[in-house]
């Protein structure tokens, strides 16, 4: 329920106001003085805040200051009996959302006060759409030529329709986990909400606590004002936390208590904030074994396991290769004013029969790559990257001896493989080998550990 806080040393002011906006639904406080409502907030919140000027033990100009350094997104609108174009303009300067004086009407105040809650949702809309821009895909709609990925679209339209339902993605890094997230949420009825995302390997322990839960004023050294972190910013719409697997043991902990509660606190907080969000889970790493190994919460998974989607890596669905690969060819042709239309057969036969260890990332680039050095009307053989075309003539990479059939341990072979050649190729540089690899550096250095890679 949108919050109002009432700030008036007139207890008959206070009372019409409370009963003004309590018949329009709004949850309503009031305090009479500045140093109340300070203390209030530090402990509570309000939305928006009819303020007056004249209080007894502070000036309304410095209740409002401190006001916005308490929260800089609080509406503040002045109320006083003492109206001057000066107070006015310094309090709009301040940062006041509006300025009304005694005596005032019920439908006045109400207009205002509905006006400031539309500003405030409108602030809000901006603000996502700056962070999500970035972010926003090329291309939201899921290609789906193979079987495997015409069975997901169908799960992704079906679990979109239920918007509380949480959602967990597995699949190998670069298959497209975060197009499958967003097509959930552009599918779902909370489509004009924000979708919000964060990657778990991407940030430290502490940051990503922070910038998942938000924090009070004072929480640390830095934390000069409130901050909002992504449940509270996301409200009514969509939290997407790509890489959970390299989710901290203790943050695991504090996630599946939002989970259960559908509530949380933020950094340094006292009260607990009610928050309105599907959650999507994405990893790379399996689950269960993480579970085994004691790096993965087991209540954890099966919170998030309601909605399960894995996605195969491409190299399992080489029909989705030549449709995507158009795609991109297209995309990059346009970007760098070449002349690509289409794909030659024998070009394309390479293209499917190639592994894609890096998945779709890797096509993309790829893609990406040939048209910034080429231009030509059709992608041929030569265009193609050499380990791509001699990829058929290197079968001895994936050879499999005919008494092996452990598959986990035939996987881990490879990927060590894979990991040394990329480590070798790069001189030992994490961040350039992971970046060639599609995986996150934490996750990089993980198997380095896991299988006794030195470099």
């Amino acid at each position: 329920m949108d919050k109002i806080l009432v700030v008036d040393d007139e207890s008959i002011i206070r009372e019409n106001l409370e009963r003004i906006l309590r018949e329009e639904n709004y949850d309503v406080d009031s305090v009479a003085g500045g140093r109340d409502a300070l203390a209030l907030l530090k402990k509570s919140y309000a939305d928006v805040m009819l303020l007056d000027l004249n209080l007894p033990d502070m000036h309304g100009i410095e209740v409002l200051q401190e006001v916005k350094k308490l929260d800089p997104d609080i509406m503040v609108i002045i109320i006083t009996g003492y109206a001057s174009v000066d107070s006015a303009v310094q309090a709009l300067k301040l940062g006041a959302y509006d300025y009304i004086k005694k005596p005032f009407k019920a439908d006045v105040i109400k207009l205002i006060v509905r006006l400031s809650f539309e500003a405030q949702e409108l602030k809000k809309k901006v603000g996502n759409l700056e962070r999500r821009l970035p972010q926003l895909p090329s291309q939201l709609n899921m290609v789906a030529e193979s079987d495997q990925m015409r069975q997901i679209l169908k799960q992704v339209r079906e679990v979109a329709r239920h918007e509380d339902a949480t959602v967990m993605i597995t699949g190998e890094s670069g298959t497209g986990k975060q197009v499958v997230a967003q097509s959930v949420h552009h599918l779902s009825p909370r489509k004009n909400k924000p979708f919000l995302e964060i990657n778990c390997a991407a940030l430290p322990d502490n940051l990503l606590e922070s910038e998942v839960f938000g924090y009070e004023k004072g929480a640390f050294t830095d934390a000069r004002q409130r901050k909002k972190g992504l449940f509270e910013a996301a409200e009514g719409g969509t939290v997407f936390l790509d890489e959970i697997g390299e989710m901290p043991m203790n943050l695991q902990a504090k996630l599946l208590g939002v989970l259960e509660n559908r509530r949380f606190r933020r950094l340094g907080g006292h009260r607990d904030i009610a928050i309105d969000v599907r959650i999507i889970a994405a990893t790379n790493i399996d689950p269960k074994k993480a579970i085994e190994e004691k790096r993965f919460r087991e209540d954890l998974y099966y919170r998030l396991n309601v909605f399960p989607i894995h996605i195969p890596p491409l190299r399992e669905r080489p029909d989705d290769v030549l449709a995507l690969s158009e795609i991109f060819l297209l995309k990059f042709s346009r970007k760098f004013n070449k002349k690509f239309q289409e794909i030659d057969p024998k070009a394309g036969e390479y293209m499917k029969q190639y592994a894609w260890p890096g998945n779709v990332r890797e096509l993309r680039n790829v893609l990406e790559r040939i048209c910034i050095m080429h231009n030509d009307g059709i992608l041929k053989q030569s265009h193609l990257p050499p380990e791509i075309v001699s990829f058929q003539n290197n079968d001895s990479f994936l050879e499999i001896p005919e008494n092996v059939f452990d598959i986990e341990a035939l996987v881990d072979e490879v990927t060590s493989r894979l990991i040394r050649r990329a480590m070798k190729k790069t001189d030992g540089n994490i961040a350039c080998a992971a970046r060639m690899l599609g995986l996150p550096r934490g996750t990089l250095r993980y198997k380095l550990r896991k299988y006794g890679i030195a470099f």
